[in-house]
């Protein structure tokens, strides 16, 4: 059986990147892909909410360290 060879922009195009799940090719040995589950920050600060920015969740994440801004969590 001849092995199919994708080159990275079409890997992902084809792997559906909204499910929030990166997937890799499979080994050498013909395993099936493997999956990993990217981690999620439970909640954004103001600033990185409104800036539609990753936010680390860090009691002062990491972009408001380093604009030397308040970092501030607001429940939801």
């Amino acid at each position: 059986m001849p092995r199919i060879t994708l080159c990275l922009s079409e890997f992902q195009a084809s792997a559906g990147q909204s499910s929030g799940q990166e997937r890799y090719p499979s080994d050498e040995d013909g395993d099936s892909p493997v999956v990993r589950v990217k981690k999620r920050t439970p909640m954004a600060c103001q600033f990185c909410r409104g800036r539609k920015l990753k936010c680390d969740g860090r009691q002062t994440c990491a972009n408001c360290q380093r604009r030397n801004i308040p970092c501030v969590y607001t429940p939801v």
